[in-house]
């Protein structure tokens, strides 16, 4: 059961509040984010308590998302409902950020006058909630005349227009009623990579995450047939012994799934609503189908002028038609650090020394695969001595590899059925990005 319902923004400004019982006064809004902002770290609890009134809450989209009891309700079960409400906002609004929900704060309490009544959950079910909410979405990104990056020229379609454009994916599932919305299906394969590779190159841990997700603006679709790779097997056990096979350990999926040809045709058959779903989860372990995408080869040394040298050449090992993208390496520095000099070996990076963090930031914007960069850091140290050399590294690397899997897991069809009457778009997507990839020097 729940008494209240708010939304603040990362400042604590209030978005949203509703109050389904009246057992508690307003001020719990400063007190709840009197206690959030008063713990140490980064990651507060999820479940908080003051007197006889408990805060449970979630952090998506840079706002906190609290509900409060009184009662002994479930913490589970209140969270997964702040984590399907968060979800059904952005289906209805298009995004999750502080200024879609101020945009939208209208559509947004009817959504919750519809979801929750007194206290008790009704439904999250965007099928259910489309034959009440009457409000329209505000979008939060604009039209721009400059932005044409999707046109061709002289309205020809040239390669480029084939390709969706990212905010294609996050547009409110509503406009998928008004006169001229296009009827189109997203699905995105999205793979999170774990790595630890050894201070000798050797790689210690590799594990990936990965999702299939779905997100429908078609205002009917009986049924979708997804067709995976045929060599897909879960477990070592499956494997059919032909063919490059794309192994993952364990697989889940969504209730509304059906598998009756996953295990013959590794077809995914499902009814999709909606919005977006995640229709199959999967993990990897220590067993990647091919070579780590990174890897780092450090020279760190001290100089005649008393300077920490660091010299390092990252290696990008993808295919030469790929690229990774927003790369960006973390490398710890001594407590004593004062000033950072660099040589870089193409003008497109930049380096910037982080004295709160005690690291530098080595941004690479696009890193082809198949090529090599270099960087050269002069550190200017106070005290440095050979135990303060120590203090450097591990080093952390974050970035997205579009249109790539670790897994290899691919899409091989996507049918609709019936064939809709009208035009239809499907499109699907890959990217993987960096969960943790850790480089020992």
């Amino acid at each position: 059961m729940i008494s209240q319902l708010f939304i603040l923004s990362s400042k604590g400004d209030h978005l949203v509040y509703k109050d389904f019982r009246g057992e508690a006064g307003s001020d719990v809004v400063n007190i709840f984010y009197e206690k959030v902002t008063a713990l140490s770290g980064d990651q507060p609890p999820v479940v908080m308590s003051h007197k006889d009134l408990h805060f449970v809450h979630v952090r998506q989209g840079g706002l906190y998302w609290v509900a409060t009891t009184t009662a002994d309700s479930s913490p589970f079960t209140v969270i997964e409902f702040l984590n399907r409400l968060t979800a059904l906002v952005k289906d209805y609004c298009g995004s999750l950020s502080e200024k879609s929900v101020q945009m939208n704060f209208a559509l947004i309490y009817e959504l919750l006058d519809e979801v929750v009544d007194y206290g008790y959950i009704q439904t999250t079910s965007s099928d259910v909630l489309k034959n009440f909410i009457q409000t329209e979405a505000v979008s939060s990104r604009p039209f721009s005349l400059f932005d044409l990056s999707n046109v061709g020229l002289f309205g020809a379609e040239t390669q480029q227009s084939k390709v969706a454009p990212s905010s294609a994916a996050t547009r409110p599932i509503q406009s998928s009623r008004e006169q001229g919305g296009k009827s189109e299906i997203f699905v995105d394969v999205i793979e999170r990579m774990s790595v630890v590779i050894g201070s000798n190159g050797v790689l210690m841990k590799a594990d990936v995450e990965g999702e299939i997700r779905v997100k429908c603006y078609m205002p009917s679709c009986s049924e979708m047939r997804i067709g995976l790779n045929e060599e897909f097997s879960i477990g070592k056990s499956q494997l059919r012994g032909y063919g490059a096979a794309v192994r993952v350990d364990e697989c889940s999926f969504h209730q509304a799934v059906r598998l009756d040809e996953f295990d013959s045709h590794r077809i995914l058959r499902l009814c999709p609503s909606q919005g977006e779903q995640t229709v199959m989860q999967y993990q990897l372990s220590d067993d990647l189908p091919a070579a780590p995408p990174f890897r780092l080869f450090p020279t760190i040394e001290r100089d005649s002028g008393g300077r920490l040298l660091m010299y390092l050449k990252l290696r990008c090992d993808l295919p030469p038609k790929s690229a990774a993208i927003n790369v960006c390496a973390s490398i710890p520095v001594p407590k004593g650090s004062v000033s950072l000099s660099q040589e870089l070996s193409s003008p497109d990076q930049s380096a910037e020394l982080k004295l709160q963090s005690r690291a530098i930031d080595w941004q690479i914007p696009r890193f082809p695969g198949g090529t090599q960069l270099s960087a050269l850091f002069k550190l200017e140290v106070s005290g440095l001595s050979a135990a303060s050399m120590l203090e450097v590294g591990p080093v952390g690397l974050s970035f997205e590899l579009p249109k790539l899997t670790a897994t290899g897991l691919q899409i091989r069809f996507l049918r609709l059925s019936p064939v809709q009457p009208g035009p239809s778009q499907r499109w699907v997507r890959y990217v993987t990005h960096s969960d943790s990839y850790i480089i020992r020097i």
